[in-house]
Parts: structure tokens; sequence; C-alpha cells
């Protein structure tokens, strides 16, 4: 185990020998990715050959991979290693059509356990830590993911799994938990729940660190919930098809996430044009594997929309950083020919001391026009001063129309009114598609 203020000596590689080591594993990659019918397949279609690969440069001449591109392979076409070589799939909840399906061999995931560490310890977890993960487990590679790092660090870990929140609230206070995994919108439940029983978690729980992800959420959001909880909160960026958590953590600096370079090339792309946009501008993030064995990615598009945060970080690691999410390119909301991200309505809402953190986007056709309607929850019992109400309502709805460009009907409800999700929070709901 390491002892210093890095987990291990690569967090810290000059560009150049970064960039080194990203060349030699991208040709590797790509020659692994060869015996992938689906690679295989793609690249003679194209006209190119392994040996077209010699710098990062030349990762723009193969084509993107995309979520179709799993699903039409579905189950096992994208694989670059024998089944027999393969320990464990993941898979994506699949709504409509195939799901996603991500192969790992051993050594894929004992390297997603060394990346899952290496953000935990960056932000200060130790072995002499408890940490509680609340994330599902099974298919979804949140609960594993943190478990697998967590005890690779060397943590004594709480499996709790998802939902049932006074238990979680008894681990904590029980086994002194002091390193928590929470999506957003469970860590404020969280919170709700310990303010009715009457428990304090800065007098009557251990927790000092937050580990946040999965859900895109505003900075506002994350203060809130370090202020309700006594914690530091830090965002995590992962996804089941780059293996889970993992791929990006920030640091102490609370300034973007660390992306980690010795695992992904990093490419930031207009969503439309697919052309590559400069550093400091948002588009949307295209990460290729090139530490995994049994089913690498080349170029695959994300569909998450952030940016490269220009410069170094104080921290002295040399591996870039990507913003928080801002959204999905596929989740964006077209009203009225405006586009609307959900996170720009967190923006706003968040900044009203009176609001809670529960809110819903709700999307009609009114008279053969789009109208948008935003529910949120206020933080208390505000309903006696029905003048201060109309006050509240019309100041969130002008702030709201400032960011947005369209002015939405705002209702606020009272604590509790907007249904529980066990999982990530449904923000948008749009009843437009029956009329489509």
């Amino acid at each position: 185990m390491t002892t210093g203020e890095y987990y291990n000596s690569e967090e810290t590689l000059s560009r150049d020998a970064l960039e080194a080591l990203q060349t030699q594993r991208l040709k590797e990659t790509v020659s692994r990715c060869m015996r992938s019918p689906f690679y295989k397949e793609r690249f003679r279609e194209n006209g190119i050959s392994p040996e077209d690969i010699k710098s990062l440069d030349d990762l723009k001449k193969i084509p993107f991979t995309t979520k179709q591109d799993l699903r039409d392979t579905y189950p096992f076409g994208m694989a670059s290693v024998p089944l027999k070589d393969c320990v464990r799939l993941h898979s994506s909840s699949g709504t409509t059509g195939n799901p996603t399906v991500i192969l790992h061999s051993a050594k894929d995931l004992s390297e997603w356990a060394n990346a899952v560490a290496r953000c935990l310890w960056m932000v200060g977890c130790r072995p002499d830590d408890v940490f509680q993960n609340t994330s599902g487990y099974g298919m979804f590679t949140g609960g594993l993911g943190f478990q697998y790092g967590a005890e690779k660090l060397g943590m004594l870990t709480v499996p709790a799994a998802a939902g049932n929140t006074l238990r979680q609230i008894k681990f904590f206070t029980d086994f002194g938990t002091t390193v928590v995994h929470a999506i957003p919108s469970y860590a404020s439940r969280i919170y709700e729940v310990m303010r009715d029983k009457g428990i304090d978690p800065r007098r009557d729980t251990k927790l000092r660190i937050l580990a946040i992800g999965a859900e895109p959420h505003s900075e506002d959001t994350r203060r809130r919930i370090e202020d309700m909880l006594g914690v530091k909160a830090y965002n995590s960026f992962g996804m089941s098809e780059m293996c889970g958590p993992g791929v990006a953590f920030e640091c102490p600096e609370q300034n973007g996430m660390h992306i980690w370079e010795d695992y992904y090339i990093v490419e930031i792309i207009d969503p439309v044009t697919l052309e590559p946009v400069p550093d400091g501008q948002v588009g949307e993030l295209v990460l290729t594997t090139i530490n995994r064995e049994a089913m690498p990615l080349l170029r695959y598009r994300t569909r998450d929309l952030t940016r490269i945060i220009p410069g170094e970080c104080p921290c002295g690691r040399s591996h870039r950083r990507i913003d928080r999410i801002k959204g999905r390119s596929d989740d964006m909301i077209i009203l009225r020919g405006v586009n609307i991200f959900p996170i720009q309505v967190e923006q706003i809402l968040m900044q009203f001391s009176e609001l809670a953190s529960d809110y819903l986007i709700t999307l009609d056709t009114e008279g053969g026009n789009d109208a948008m309607t935003v529910e949120v929850e206020l933080s208390g019992n505000h309903f006696d001063d029905y003048t201060a109400l109309q006050r509240l309502e019309k100041e969130i709805t002008r702030m709201l129309r400032d960011e947005i460009l369209v002015t939405p009907r705002v209702r606020l409800l009272p604590k509790g009114a907007l249904p529980q999700s066990e999982g990530k929070a449904v923000r948008v709901r749009d009843n437009r598609k029956q009329y489509q």
C-alpha cells in the first residue's frame, strides 16, 4: 500500500511521458481490437489497418463507436478475447431493445479496482476509514466498482446497497462510517431522514468524505449537500462502457475531475459536426480505452457534455481535468426551438434557500404549443404566507426565463410531494411524445 500523497507514480508523469505511454497502449489496444469481429470489419470497411495508427494524432482515422454498435453486436460481438478468458460481465438496463454488455477479464477487474482506489486515495481516504456504499450492486457498476476499489485501498467496507435509508443511517452511527458513496439526490434524502429523526450528522456520525456522481448536478447542489451532512463531497465520473466508476474524479482542489489518461484517451467534439473543440469549450466527451483486455472500445461517443479545463492543477497531478457533466447531448430539451439542459434549471433552483433538492420538469403540448412546468419542493413549511409564495414563484420564474430563454410555469410543492426514486432521480417527464 502506498503511503505518500499520490497513490502511484503514474499520477505525476510528465505530459511527454504520459503521451508516450498513451501511444504505446493505443497501438497495443488497436492490435487487440483486431480479434474483435466488430472492429476487424469496421477497419476493413474504412480501409485502415492497425499499422496506420502510429501516433495519438492518428486516432482520428478511426471511426467513432456508439452505444448502438454495442446493441447491434449484442451480446459478445465486440469481445477481443475468448469468453473463457472473461470472468464477469456488466449490462445496462436496456429499457428498449438490446442492453449494452461489457466484458471483463481478471486483469480488467484488477485495473478497475486500482483506478477506483486511486480516486479514493486522492481525496484522503485511508485504510483506517470505514467506507459505506449506498449504490445498487448486481449489473449496476457503481456498487461493485466502488466496493473493489475501497477494498483494494484497505478500508473496512459496508456494502449497504441502495435504499432502506433508516438502515443506512443506523450503519453510519453503529459502524463509525467515515466515507460514503451516494448519488446526489439520495445524499439529500439521507439528510432529510436524519433531520426528521433528530440526528445531527456532525454530532452523531463520523462522516467526513462523500463521493457523488451518476447524476448531473450543479455546484450549488454539491455545496448544499456538504453543508447538510458536514462532509467534503467529491464529484465522480464513470460509465459502464468504460468499466464504471473510476474514470475521473475530483482532487482536493474540487475544480474539475482528473481523468486518468493512462487508462483513457480523451477527446471533446462538437456533437453536431463531430469535429474537435478547443480546451475550455463544452462538447461531447469521447473516450478510447487503452488499458482493457476483454472488450476495448475505440473513440466511444459517451453523449456526455463537458469540457477540458485549461491549465495545470495545483495538486500536482498531470492528468487533465474535465468539468462536471453538464448533461447529455441526447437528453437536451428542445422547447420552442430553444436548447435547454435540466442542469440549467437546477442551477437556478438551488440558489433559493426556501427550496429543497427535489424538482421535476414536465413538458406538455397545450393548444398546439410546447409548455414547460417546473415543480419544486419547498425546504420547510412556507405555505403560511401566500404573498411570500407568490413573490417566490415570480422570482424563480424570472430567473429561469433569463437562463433558459423561455417562460416556464413554476409550482411550489410541500416537502415530499414529488415521487421518490431508489435509483437516479427522474428530472424530466416529456409528455409531448404522445402527440408526435
